[in-house]
């Protein structure tokens, strides 16, 4: 069955950075643009970077400059790296694997998330 495990959250300081990975199984991950979900206490999901088959990615505005999204196809592994974090990047980050009707985008699989905390 899919699979989504998301790794490497915790704490740090503002300005500091973290790498995240989310380790894919289960389906043919190449095959499929992904998406990394934020969600903050109390908010709803906010979109944070998503990567297409070919490698493209794009960012929400919040993030744009400081995160970079990437694949690694032959070990099924997506990976956000964070630099410059602030406060308010603090939230549970999901992977999600896409999947479109007509050009809307819905997400059919989320791992459990991993928490990102920006304090000092």
């Amino acid at each position: 069955q899919v699979q989504l495990l998301e790794s490497g959250g915790g704490l740090v300081q503002p300005g500091g950075s973290l790498r995240l990975s989310c380790a894919a199984s289960g389906f043919t991950f190449s095959n499929y643009a992904m998406s990394w979900v934020r969600q903050a206490p109390g908010k709803g999901p906010d979109w944070v970077s998503g990567i297409k088959t070919d490698g493209r990615t794009y960012y929400a505005d919040s993030v744009k400059g400081r995160f970079t999204m990437s694949r690694d196809n032959a070990k099924n592994i997506l990976y956000l790296q964070m630099n410059s974090l602030k406060p308010e990047d603090t939230a549970l980050y999901y992977c999600a694997r896409e999947f479109w009707i007509a050009d809307t985008k819905e997400y059919d699989y989320w791992g459990q998330g991993t928490q990102v905390t920006v304090s000092s």
